[in-house]
């Protein structure tokens, strides 16, 4: 399997689009005037303490308040009973050091907490922390002793000097001591400049900026299989490279600048794949589709089998058309961006290997995914639940906005029910007013249906007021708009 990064700056935006063998998997997208926080650390000022919810909120300088649990407050290995709470711990005016964990999301503010931790390539340093542990994904025992074994031996090399603990990146799986050191050093000078500015700063205060999203990518997002980086500005192509060969020197070679005429996203045909993924439905390739609703509290996804009508039998359909949903729905998970509840609707299958497979394919589909995920498995009702971390808004909500129109609902009143509501508002007019004309002004489908379809009952309608309706058409106004002038 082959990867490529392809990384579109311009002075509004910085745009990343991961790409395995010619197919989009993942777009990250950043505006200047909004960037992400994740990773960010606040010295803020706590405004409110909420008992009742056990958490606080946190002034650290932007448009709304923070929120912390007492769960991100207290020390990562200490219990809380009953008898731990907030206000034990906090109180109004109190200054904190605090660490974004999730960007500001809709209405609700950014959230956060007190487990500080700064990342490089291959470690993440926790300054407050005792704690070393090794990524999940490094499977292999053998190597997971080795990793522990050289972290262990800088940091006693260090002695007083590295203080707090470590957790070893899924990207440090084969690297040897000097490249543990030289990230070790990186993060010890680096967490040294904030414990600074941590003593020295008035809140609220940026302490630690996490990198741009250009350059976070390449220590994030890099594997092995990616060969190459594509970057088409060539101001920061030379801020990349120089980034790399201080920090990530095996990749510095696949870093390409892009001069071509032709957009860099219009290659693999991302900026299409990026469109269609803010659609609802998603077309599978044997002819069947998927729904994808994303709503606040959970997204559900529904998998139909649609033009598929297989070659054998009904179960055989359902099963392939099943299997390749599984590993479209991975990859749309990604692209989207979704996390929180997910709630999958496979099609129902009878026989239980098939289920067991389904589940397999998908499990597997998941590993590649950056985000921390669980899948359970097939509840009484025949539906699969994964849970996605959720750091940064979703594909949709950083893209689009709800419809002014109909209020994000999605579907808009029929000319049909407008026009009967015009009628019930007639009749309360005419009850308190009584004026000698109405004069309805509401959009061309609602005239032309109350002129055409309802011509009978507006007829009937004037006879029982003894009143003259008009009607004038207002361009400007939505399908659900309507105005009633008495004259």
């Amino acid at each position: 399997m082959s990867g490529e990064v392809l990384i579109n700056l311009t002075p509004m935006e910085t745009r990343v689009a991961v790409v395995e063998n010619g197919v989009l998997q993942e777009a990250f997208i950043e505006r200047s005037r909004r960037r992400g926080i994740v990773g960010n650390i606040y010295k803020g000022k706590v405004v409110r303490v909420l008992p009742g919810m056990q958490a606080a909120f946190v002034d650290i300088g932007l448009e709304k308040a923070a929120f912390i649990h007492v769960n991100e407050v207290v020390a990562p290995n200490a219990s809380i009973d009953e008898h731990t709470t907030i206000s034990h711990l906090l109180q109004e005016g109190q200054t904190l050091v605090v660490q974004v964990t999730k960007d500001p999301i809709a209405s609700k503010g950014a959230r956060l907490t007190t487990h500080l931790s700064v990342p490089s390539r291959y470690l993440v340093y926790m300054p407050d922390s005792p704690h070393t542990g090794v990524s999940q994904r490094i499977e292999d025992e053998g190597e997971r002793e080795r990793l522990k074994t050289l972290i262990e031996a800088s940091q006693a090399a260090m002695h007083d000097e590295a203080p707090g603990g470590v957790i070893i990146r899924t990207a440090a799986e084969g690297v040897g001591q000097e490249e543990l050191a030289t990230d070790m050093h990186f993060l010890l000078r680096l967490w040294r400049k904030v414990d600074e500015r941590r003593h020295s700063a008035t809140p609220p205060a940026l302490l630690y900026d996490d990198l741009p999203l250009f350059i976070r990518t390449l220590r994030d997002v890099m594997r092995a299989d990616i060969e190459r980086v594509r970057i088409d500005s060539r101001e920061n192509y030379a801020k990349l490279k120089e980034f790399a060969k201080e920090f990530m020197p095996d990749v510095e070679s696949c870093i390409e600048y892009y001069p071509g005429e032709r957009p860099l996203f219009d290659l693999y045909s991302v900026e299409d794949e990026i469109q269609k993924a803010l659609g609802r439905k998603v077309q599978l390739k044997s002819g069947g589709y998927l729904v994808i609703d994303q709503t606040e509290a959970m997204t559900t996804i529904d998998v139909n089998t649609g033009g598929y009508v297989g070659h054998r039998n009904l179960e055989e359909t359902i099963f392939k058309t099943n299997l390749e949903a599984a590993t479209a729905i991975a990859r749309q998970l990604r692209l989207r961006n979704l996390g929180g509840i997910i709630i999958i609707d496979f099609i129902d299958m009878e026989e239980l290997e098939h289920q067991r497979q389904v589940l397999r394919v998908l499990e597997k589909a998941l590993e590649r995914d950056h985000a921390k995920n669980k899948l359970t498995g097939v509840t009484e009702l025949g539906l699969v639940q994964v849970t996605r971390k959720r750091t940064r808004e979703s594909l949709e909500q950083t893209l689009c906005e709800p419809c002014l129109t109909c209020q994000g609902r999605g579907t808009l009143k029929t000319p049909e029910t407008v026009c009967y509501e015009i009628f019930r508002e007639i009749l309360r007019e005419e009850r308190a007013y009584s004026p000698e004309t109405y004069m309805v002004l509401a959009s061309q489908g609602v005239v032309d249906r109350l002129l055409d379809e309802e011509s009978t009952a507006v007829a009937d309608l004037e006879a029982f007021i003894g009143k003259t309706i008009r009607f004038q058409v207002e361009a400007h106004y939505s399908q659900e708009q309507y105005d009633i002038v008495l004259m």
